[in-house]
């Protein structure tokens, strides 16, 4: 199946059912009086957040979505049927726009739900209508209209951790090294077209509790990702929901290329999409500490980083040198930041 994380949706709700006009006829109630019942109410469109979805493939497909109305109301005091409510799963994290591009809703949480679109209402019959002075109305409601709208749905991972880095810097190994994810490793740039999301557990806790995180591998970035350039900002929302980023760099013979400039690029590309992305916590690390050429700069390349006030993890996908230790660090400091928000972690 293929990841689609953005769709435009049009939605309209069910009509309200007509009022009915009519008067009871019975043989020992030849002037019964009014007798039209209440139309039912349009059926709304509801979305609704399912843990078990993970991509808007099946909405993409199909891209109008409309409830049944409601019936008319008939007579011997009957109202008419109302129309079915109309729900539309979407996965957790998915974030509903309107046409202006406002964020009108945001599933966070598998129980939420979000009315899209509100049924028309049901008109009244003409047992509503009967006065003293008028007992016999030829007067009925029609139904309203229900609402329609075009809505642009967008879907953000929900991760604990993001994996930053330039293309080939090594982050789908190492997410395929720490959990059960597989995604597609080769020796070229951008072989991570999609986003993958990774269960990482980790050697339980003196108080024999489960401990895991949620890492998520973003497709490699490059200069000017922030204004579409390589994978661009399609997957730089992503990260936006990440509690910290997991920055990897690698050490190449490219002259063009330096971990340190690297480094500044790309913390730089954060700052131009999104200034609050740019302050969250991070972790930096350089891959391949398995390559002989990487092991000897590696020193070198920590003192820098040191300078500036960063500890410089090294570590190897291929081997596991220095996993354990990073990805400690990294639960450590989500687990701080779920407490002081007042969530719980595994």
């Amino acid at each position: 199946m293929n990841f689609i994380d953005e769709c435009v949706i049009f939605v309209r709700a069910g009509a309200g059912g007509d009022g009915c006009v009519a008067f009871r006829r019975e043989p020992n109630q030849p002037r019964g009086g009014p007798s039209g019942g209440d139309g039912g109410n349009g059926g709304s469109v509801l979305l609704v957040a399912d843990p078990q979805l993970g991509t808007l493939y099946d909405l993409s497909y199909r891209r109008e979505y409309h409830a049944p109305s409601g019936e008319a109301g008939q007579g011997r005091d009957c109202s008419g049927k109302s129309g079915q409510d109309l729900f539309i799963k979407v996965p957790v994290g998915t974030v509903v726009k309107n046409e202006h591009d406002e964020v009108i809703f945001d599933f966070q949480t598998k129980d939420s739900y979000f009315l899209a679109a509100q049924g028309g209402k049901g008109g009244f019959g003409n047992i509503h209508f009967a006065t003293s002075t008028n007992q016999a109305p030829h007067k009925a409601e029609p139904g309203t209209e229900g609402e329609e709208k075009t809505l642009r749905l967008e879907l953000r991972l929900l991760a604990d951790v993001g994996l930053l880095g330039y293309p080939n810097a090594g982050k789908s190994t190492l997410i395929s090294r720490i959990s059960a994810a597989r995604p597609k490793i080769a020796n070229y740039p951008f072989t991570t077209l999609l986003p993958h999301l990774g269960v990482v557990r980790l050697p339980l806790s003196h108080k024999k509790t489960n401990r895991s995180l949620v890492v998520a591998d973003i497709p490699g970035l490059i200069e000017g990702a922030h204004e579409g350039k390589g994978l661009g900002h399609q997957f730089l929302r992503h990260l936006e929901r990440t509690r910290i980023l997991i920055h990897l760099l690698e050490y190449s013979y490219d002259p063009e290329r330096d971990p340190e400039k690297d480094f500044e690029i790309l913390c730089q590309e954060l700052e131009k999409y999104d200034p609050k992305l740019a302050k969250q916590p991070q972790l930096v690390a350089l891959t391949k500490m398995d390559l002989t050429e990487t092991k000897e700069r590696y020193p070198i390349l920590k003192d820098a980083f040191a300078a500036k006030g960063i500890h410089l993890y090294g570590i190897s996908a291929a081997t596991g040198e220095g996993l354990d230790v990073l990805m400690e660090e990294a639960f450590l400091q989500v687990k701080r930041i779920k407490e002081t928000l007042g969530t719980s972690i595994p």
